[in-house]
């Protein structure tokens, strides 16, 4: 682990990695040496066999992460916002490959960069005081670390294109309608949802979860084509123990010890 890791906090429970935006007095707002701080955590855990899963979140009852830090963005050329850019997409794109389930736990405000961190995320549950916006038109810029793509992709081209446009936010239940996110609880039971859903897919075949991650990956990607993806994922995994053994266990009626391999 980086030695100079500031604005997180990594705690883990029984192969659970719970990574909290450390930063409650300024909101968890996003800036570049938190992005860099989490693309090191994420690579690091990636290694990590004895984690299952990883629960994002924000310190403290108010922010998840309430936006970016607005001062890194003055002074910025052409080329310099481009890179800035492309640092939010590697480290987003990072989590969102993560080849375990990653869970944005949204306990207060998911604004601008830090509803793009949500977004990453493979789902995303939230608290019942959480709110969701996209509101950079209201600084005269649009999304810059995939939030433009990935919205469309969780909510349909209509409802992004209006968040983003009107820069408006939406409650926890208005975002659980358009499917933004995918459970509303209250603040105290958010990480124990997150955990108890993770342990869930914890139980599973972890190539398989992985493939599916991939799979899921692959329909919003231009690049790849996710049939060939899924046929791909799909062979892969028929020749796996775990296939053999999840067989076997459905035919035996019992429950299935998957070795993740």
């Amino acid at each position: 682990m980086m030695t100079d890791i500031t604005q997180l906090l990594i705690e883990k429970d029984n192969g659970i990695a719970v990574v909290t935006i450390n930063k409650e007095q300024k909101m968890n707002a996003l800036n570049r040496k938190l992005v860099e701080e989490l693309n090191h955590v994420f690579t690091e855990l990636k290694q990590d066999k004895e984690v299952v899963g990883v629960i994002l979140t924000g310190k403290g009852q108010k922010a998840f992460a309430a936006g970016a830090d607005i001062s890194e963005f003055t002074g910025l050329d052409e080329s310099q916002a481009y890179n800035m850019s492309k640092e939010g997409h590697d480290t987003f794109n990072l989590i969102e490959n993560f080849p375990k389930p990653v869970i944005a736990a949204v306990n207060g405000f998911a604004l601008g960069g830090g509803c793009e961190l949500a977004m990453a995320c493979h789902f995303r549950y939230a608290s019942e005081n959480a709110k969701f916006g996209q509101p950079e038109v209201n600084l005269g810029i649009v999304p810059g670390y995939g939030g433009t793509q990935r919205l469309i992709a969780l909510v349909g081209r209509g409802r992004a294109a209006e968040l983003m446009m009107t820069g408006n936010m939406i409650d926890a239940q208005e975002a659980y309608r358009i499917g933004l996110v995918n459970k509303v609880t209250d603040i105290e039971n958010l990480l124990e949802a997150s955990k108890k859903t993770i342990n869930t897919i914890a139980a599973k075949a972890p190539l398989a979860v992985t493939g599916v991650i991939e799979c899921v990956n692959a329909f919003s990607d231009r690049t790849l084509d996710g049939m060939e993806r899924e046929r791909n994922v799909f062979a892969g995994c028929a020749s796996t123990e775990d296939f053999k053994e999840g067989a076997t266990a459905f035919m035996e009626k019992r429950k299935a010890n998957f070795k993740g391999a």
